[in-house]
């Protein structure tokens, strides 16, 4: 199949915005509760917060910047955590008139400086005094940036640029002299043609691109895919656990998805304590990228080996859980004849020796997870569907709002990315790559037309720059990035992806990238995980002390990596295989440079640090 695409189940009418669901609910509902938030110190450790009560602080706060003078259109930056008070401001800008631009709060100075200077941002929303303090030199070289105001408490020493003027509670005392009918007005003059958000791109070929969405483009991308999902956006007592960035568009639509269907969302950022924190939240589904579902499986892995027999025991839930995920269609449920007595019986012992634990891990509650920003591979989505956790895979980019396809639970077809929301289609060219339209396509980059061009064809069709290809029933898959393409001196096409995926399910393995290009075979660098290393040190007791450079070294370590690149040169041909592979003494980590905020390793960037180890590959 070339081309599939349904109609929109769903219309965005012309006046629409982001922020009307905020008052829309506090109407409808004003005691539902629409968040749970993290109380510091002692109580509870999440309190409800209803819909009249979000709305009142989203109205304060928006008045707040209208008496700052941030008016329609006006950009506003947000940098900041995963907290409940981004979800506030964002809401508060969009109530305003104005426009979010998200930055991440791992991104460089000189990011910040570029995206700032780029978007034109009249004010910064700063998440802490460290952070105003890191940023400082580059307030200080933008004069366009008129107010800055801090999320935490305290001035912030930045003498080199400029201190915070106040908190986001000194904001909101600031709009006190604004009335409703100023907001109201403010808000109404907003329709769905309008621009609500500018998310730069991670910049993985270049500087960061700022993606133009519009209040349509969100809205019928949300709304759409909410009513494809009634299993996860319906079902009752629904709730979501956001840990991935806010300033990454597949977090955001879900900010805007949960306040859209009703499903009460929480935040936490703090990673190190997800498990406590999903214990004691408990929501109904989580969405995460492709790396933590790998965490997940190996830190379990990697914990039942420490003992022998534990690690027996796992080893057989994992064959047994993606047995029993083969025995399922699409819908979940078991095919006629598929179950053997035998099967049914191990999968009964796994499930409470090992599954069990699992689920319980993720809160106890959840049913359904929603995996995108990378491929996540079908052994994963077989385990966990057979651990009783099954991962709705799905597909999408910055440029498309960001959804384009996704696995659904009713028909959910592991391996691929599902079928296209309701209103998108999907073409695929002659070459094999991934064209889509639909109203969740952006309208371009900002102030840069050349690159918008690039992206969108006289058609209207955006080129993702993704290979792809559709079966017969409209699912999707996605086979590898046309810019990726490996072509070796012997003239074989490569998708180093295919490569790239598998070797990453391997505990040890922290990243992996193929290489090639122009050379006479496929190669590969290849970094350590550290927790898992910790874990693997300790069954070696002798080499507790060892450093990573001379782990990457250690035979056994060599050994093991090797094991890896079989296992994953089994999902191609020879001419297509890893011939030799290189250990790094050193991890691809954001703050080297080396990954992306949404954790996509910077090819350029790497291939220039390390062409030394690439050459030594082909000696």
């Amino acid at each position: 199949m070339r081309e599939y695409g349904t109609p929109a189940a769903v219309e965005v009418t012309p006046a629409a915005n982001l922020a009307d669901v905020v008052f829309d609910r506090a109407d409808r509902e004003p005691q539902a509760v629409v968040f749970r938030r993290r109380v510091p110190g002692g109580g509870p450790a999440w309190q409800d917060v209803t819909a009249a009560q979000f709305r009142d602080e989203v109205t304060a706060l928006a008045k707040g910047l209208m008496a700052a003078g941030i008016g329609a259109g006006d950009r506003v930056a947000l940098l900041s955590r995963t907290r409940y008070e981004w979800t506030v401001a964002d809401y508060a800008i969009w109530s305003a008139g104005a426009v979010t631009v998200p930055i991440y709060e791992t991104s460089s100075a000189e990011q910040v400086e570029w995206i700032l200077g780029d978007s034109g941002a009249r004010a910064l929303i700063i998440e802490t005094p460290g952070h105003l303090q890191a940023a400082a030199d580059v307030l200080g070289r933008l004069p366009g940036v008129e107010r800055v105001w801090l999320i935490d408490k305290g001035t912030g020493d930045a003498a080199a640029g400029r201190p915070a003027d106040g908190t986001l509670d000194s904001l909101a005392a600031e709009g006190t002299g604004v009335g409703d009918d100023a907001l109201a007005e403010s808000r109404a003059a907003r329709g769905a043609a309008d621009l609500a958000t500018i998310i730069y791109t991670s910049g993985t070929t270049g500087r960061p691109k700022g993606c133009q969405l519009t209040h349509g483009n969100m809205l019928a991308n949300v709304r759409n895919a909410i009513g494809a999902l009634p299993e996860i956006f319906s079902v009752s007592g629904r709730s979501a656990l956001l840990f991935l960035p806010l300033a990454h568009s597949f977090a955001r639509i879900i900010q805007v998805g949960c306040l859209e269907s009703g499903t009460t969302m929480g935040h936490t950022a703090d990673v190190a304590n997800l498990v406590a924190d999903l214990g004691s939240f408990q929501p109904t589904f989580i969405l995460a990228v492709p790396r933590v579902f790998e965490k997940v499986y190996n830190g379990a892995e990697l914990q039942a080996s420490a003992s022998r027999l534990k690690g027996r025991i796992f080893a057989a839930a994992a064959r047994t859980a993606i047995e029993w995920s083969g025995t399922l269609g699409s819908s979940g449920r078991p095919l006629p004849g598929s179950q053997s007595l035998r099967l049914r019986a191990a999968h009964a012992a796994c499930d409470r020796l090992v599954y069990s634990k699992l689920r319980t891990a993720t809160g106890g509650r959840v049913q359904y997870a929603v995996s995108g920003g990378a491929a996540l591979g079908e052994r994963l989505g077989h385990f966990f569907r057979g651990a009783g956790l099954t991962v709705l895979e799905g597909y999408g980019l910055t440029e498309t709002s960001p959804v384009i396809s996704v696995n659904l639970p009713s028909r959910n077809k592991i391996g691929s990315v599902g079928a296209p929301v309701p209103g998108v289609s999907v073409r695929i060219a002659e070459d094999g790559e991934i064209l889509v339209s639909g109203p969740n396509v952006f309208p371009g980059y900002w102030h840069n037309d050349a690159a918008t061009a690039e992206m969108i064809d006289s058609g209207g069709w955006l080129h993702t720059g993704d290979l792809g290809e559709l079966d017969e029933d409209g699912y999707l898959r996605v086979t590898g990035r046309k810019k990726d393409i490996i072509v070796t001196a012997g003239g074989k096409n490569v998708a180093p992806a295919v490569l790239e995926d598998r070797l990453r399910a391997h505990p040890l393995v922290s990243q992996a990238m193929v290489v090639g290009d122009g050379r006479p075979y496929v190669a590969c660098l290849v970094t350590l995980d550290t927790e898992a290393l910790e874990a693997w040190q300790g069954r070696h007791p002798h080499l507790a002390q060892a450093s990573l450079a001379e782990l990457a070294e250690n035979p056994g370590i060599t050994a093991e990596i090797q094991g890896a690149v079989d296992e994953a040169n089994k999902a191609v041909s020879r001419a297509e295989s890893i011939r030799r592979f290189r250990i790094l003494p050193v991890d691809f980590t954001e703050q080297a440079g080396y990954l992306t905020p949404s954790l996509k390793v910077r090819r350029g960037v790497v291939t220039k640090d390390f062409a030394g180890d690439i050459d030594a590959l082909y000696e």
